[in-house]
């Protein structure tokens, strides 16, 4: 008795999810006509973060509908960019330094180098928070209240990405790079003990973080960080960076 299948043409943007065999056409899928599109889509290798618009047969269809033998489902990328009222991110393990690249630019980023799946996923439904991650066993995750798959190797290509996909609100320099703690304006009398000569003679202009008391200037990476923004915002970042060391 021949099985009910169904063609998936997943959009470009989301094949390299794909084992590499299915990367470069359609894909046909046995279905049991208890699995919904959702499914069908996900066991392909494509996390339902990554999921935006579903087709069947060329009609828009809800990722809980059942698709019958024979049909055809389109499978869309998410559209970018995905707004959020308050975005808020947590990301895993493997992903410091885009933590801290992030914070340099004001976003409120929850990181851990030791915590587990279960935590993130856990952490993301309790406080509101986007996990961020390339890890897509991760995103699979029931538990999980938000999520989305970090392209890229680099930790700038990555932070491109990020901002490109949910387009926040930038407020560069204003957290700490290294606990997430919200900057404020120091006097540089009130730190110059701390500083070495070299950036006691360079730099005038201090801030110190309110949670761990980490000290940060504008410094070499300040120019870098613009240029970021500018590319993201279509302009040119008005406010320096922390030195990022």
């Amino acid at each position: 008795m021949r099985r009910s299948t169904v063609r998936v043409r997943v959009a470009e943007p989301l094949r390299f999810l794909l084992p590499v065999r299915h990367r470069h056409g359609d894909v046909t899928v046995p279905v049991d006509g208890v699995s919904n599109l959702r499914h069908v889509v996900e066991s392909l290798g494509v996390p339902r973060t990554e999921i935006g618009e579903l087709c069947v047969n060329g009609q828009p269809a809800r990722p809980s509908a059942r698709p019958g033998d024979g049909d055809v489902i389109d499978v869309l990328p998410v559209s970018r960019p995905q707004r959020v009222a308050d975005p808020r991110f947590v990301l895993d393990v493997h992903l410091g330094t885009l933590a801290r690249r992030m914070r340099l630019l004001g976003l409120d980023v929850a990181y851990r180098n030791d915590a587990a799946d279960a935590e993130l996923a856990a952490q993301s439904a309790a406080e509101g928070r986007i996990v961020l991650t390339q890890d897509r066993g991760l995103l699979r995750r029931r538990a999980l209240a938000a999520g989305a798959y970090v392209r890229g190797s680099r930790a700038d290509e990555q932070l491109l990405d990020v901002l490109g996909r949910f387009d926040p609100p930038l407020v560069p320099w204003s957290r700490c790079p290294a606990c997430n703690g919200i900057l404020e304006p120091v006097a540089k009398r009130e730190v110059e003990h701390l500083l070495a000569p070299g950036t006691r003679r360079s730099y005038s202009e201090f801030a110190r973080c309110r949670a761990c008391g980490r000290i940060y200037w504008r410094g070499a990476h300040a120019d870098r960080l613009d240029a970021i923004v500018a590319a993201v915002a279509g302009r040119r970042g008005t406010y320096g960076s922390a030195e990022d060391r």
